[in-house]
């Protein structure tokens, strides 16, 4: 039939088949039908006869296999799923049979929620939605859960939020099935007073005496209309839009993301033992990763401390053109004259000769094992040694019988003796010689059954070893000079002066640098291990969202149906993910704290941590990461969800 006003529904040969091949069934056949503005009507039928499917059509949950939707002059059967739902949030209110309200939310916030996804200013909206439940007769119930309210009272809030975003369309399924006799009358009172404000209400019902409420009667069977009773009206009120304020784009997506944020953290806390049991994983793995890394630069930086202290500017030079060289003795080796060239460089600070031999040390009738160094005046400077009382050597060439002993040796020689060491004469093997100072005992070299001496290099060379050559000459290179740079130039010094290259110069930096290589080799290597413990967690994630998402369908398909974006419903579920692993990474940079306590407080040397803010900072960065990552996939599941079928999963 024709009408001469406006249409607001057009459909033209609409069809809705279900199910494939031999199991398909054709539920709307051909249909064609025109309701104008401000109308209310009833459709009827059986069980089956394609009511619902019908409705479906209209409010933009479904959409038909072939045939025209026009709502509005728009053909929304040629819609993608965000138009679909800019339509539902613009133009339609949904009114359900079994109300459809989301339990965890308020009956204010339930009311809210077209509005947020409309983008309307937050205030604007809190106040109509206050407005719209205090003239549905539930002023002072707005902060009740739907649990908290009776079936009347659920059915006004799901009324309320049809009207929130204006309700042009209002699509009321059944609505008074669930309802006792006083609460389903007052229900179709609320939708007459409605339609009289110019509201256009469709009503699908298999009860003739909800139907006759209407003024148009549709009547369908097996899918297709079978009578189609009044006409189109000519309203003198038409529908307006209402609390049309609209907030700029990034106060939008705050709303949304507020929203989101606090459904997620009631889904949390719903949920409290599942939650903890999915940070688990987290919190592990990003302890691991953080204590990790800590521990391994504590142990790179006590490494590199006790190499500091032996000189990292200290370079060595051997005789023999290597370590294995077997013609050190037929060879010219090391002398005196070559620690005076190098000791004239510009890039060198201090030079100290260095032969090396060991012997009895005797003192009163007692006898020990020693370490004896022939070294130069700048020995103790070159190596950083520091000397306790008196002084260094008075001269280094003349093979002056003087020694400077360490603390080892006083308490084994001198100690029991209760005799000042100072100035007292010690026997060397055979060779006397005058305690001139007492030195610092080394960590490096010091053994239970030895201790260490030094005495002027020309002293071991002629009189206890019997040789014109050195063990060794020592280094110690100026602050700020290339290591590199300085053992070029040493190496090039010598070899003018010996003729060919029979020394090996050895440094400090090198150890440094490989004991850099290698922590960091053993922390990379360590840290895929705590890897693992957070990628498994961070599965584990993934499957509670997927779990989560499940449970949630009803609520779902509830925020589609009031005009969700696949945007809306992908932020919700990304944020739950991110916000376990923010939450899981937080304690578990916390928990990695607390072990690095711990350890400090046990006083183990063995283990030395060092935490700085750039593993934290990158291990709270991962978490996020996992989060959006592995929160991906079951948010995609939620977003592409069938409405319909979401819808009846209640």
């Amino acid at each position: 039939r024709d009408c001469a006003v406006r249409k607001i529904i057009e459909l033209k040969g609409i069809s809705r088949t279900y199910g494939n091949g031999s199991q398909a069934r054709t539920v709307l056949k051909n249909v064609d039908l025109t309701i104008a503005a401000g109308e209310m009507v009833a459709i009827i039928g059986a069980s089956g006869s394609g009511k619902s499917t019908l409705m479906n059509i209209m409010g933009c949950l479904d959409v038909p296999d072939k045939g025209d939707y026009f709502i509005n002059g728009q053909n929304a059967a040629h819609l993608s799923p965000d138009e679909l739902a800019r339509t539902r949030r613009e133009h339609i209110g949904f009114i359900f049979q079994r109300y459809h309200l989301i339990p965890d939310l308020s009956a204010l916030g339930n009311v809210e929620i077209p509005a947020i996804y409309a983008n309307s200013e937050r205030g604007s909206r809190r106040m109509y939605a206050t407005a719209l439940l205090g003239r549905l007769g539930l002023k002072g119930r707005e902060h009740h859960k739907p649990s908290e309210l009776s079936g009347g009272q659920q059915q006004r809030v799901s009324i309320a939020r049809a009207l929130i975003n204006g309700g042009e369309i209002i699509l009321a399924d059944e609505p008074t099935g669930a309802l006792d006799s006083q609460s389903g009358l007052e229900v179709l009172a609320i939708l007459s007073e409605l339609n009289r404000h110019g509201h256009t209400v469709v009503m699908v019902t298999h009860d003739m005496a909800v139907a006759r409420h209407a003024k148009r009667i549709i009547e369908l069977r097996d899918g297709e209309i079978i009578s189609d009773s009044g006409s189109c009206v000519s309203v003198t009120k038409t529908w307006r839009q209402t609390n049309s304020i609209r907030q700029s784009y990034w106060q939008t997506l705050f709303d949304r993301t507020r929203e989101s944020l606090q459904m997620a953290l009631k889904a949390m806390n719903a949920h409290r033992l599942r939650t903890t049991l999915t940070m688990i994983g987290i919190i592990f793995g990003i302890a691991a990763v953080v204590t990790v890394v800590a521990l391994g630069e504590g142990a790179k930086q006590k490494t590199l401390e006790e190499i500091k202290i032996l000189g990292t500017n200290v370079v060595r030079i051997y005789p023999g053109r290597d370590f294995f060289d077997d013609s050190v003795e037929s060879i010219r080796t090391l002398i005196p004259a070559d620690a005076d060239a190098l000791a004239k460089q510009g890039f060198v600070d201090s030079v100290s000769p260095e032969v090396s031999t060991s012997d009895n040390i005797r003192f009163l009738g007692k006898s020990a094992m020693a370490s004896i160094n022939g070294v130069g005046r700048e020995h103790f400077r070159v190596k950083g040694i520091e000397l306790l009382q008196g002084t260094t050597f008075r001269d280094e060439r003349n093979a002056l019988q003087e020694v400077i002993i360490d603390e080892n040796t006083r308490k084994a020689i001198f100690d029991d003796a209760g005799l000042q060491a100072l100035g007292q004469i010690i026997l060397l093997g055979s060779v006397p010689a005058r305690v001139v100072g007492i030195a610092r005992s080394s960590d490096y070299s010091d053994m239970p059954n030895r201790i260490t001496v030094w005495m002027p290099y020309s002293t071991v060379m002629y009189r206890i070893v019997g040789k014109p050559v050195l063990s060794s000459i020592s280094v110690r290179l100026k602050d700020n000079v290339n290591n590199e740079a300085a053992i070029s130039a040493i190496s090039q010094l010598l070899t003018r002066r010996h003729g060919v290259k029979d020394f090996q110069v050895y440094n400090f930096e090198q150890i440094k640098k490989s004991v850099e290589r290698t922590s960091m080799t053993f922390s990379i290597l360590i840290l895929m291990v705590a890897s693992i413990s957070l990628m498994i967690g961070s599965i584990g994630v993934m499957n509670i969202m997927l779990v989560s998402v499940t449970e949630r369908t009803h609520e779902i398909g509830v925020r589609m149906a009031v005009g969700a974006r696949y945007s809306d419903i992908m932020q919700q579920f990304i944020i739950e993910a991110v916000l376990v692993c923010l939450i899981g990474g937080a304690l578990g940079i916390a928990l990695s704290y607390a072990t690095g306590m711990l350890f400090t407080a046990l006083g183990d040397e063995m283990f030395t941590v060092i935490y700085s803010w750039q593993p934290a900072v990158t291990a709270f960065f991962c978490s996020t990461l996992i989060g959006m990552i592995f929160g991906y996939l079951p948010a995609r599941k939620a977003a592409r969800m069938d409405p319909i079928i979401s819808l009846a999963s209640e």
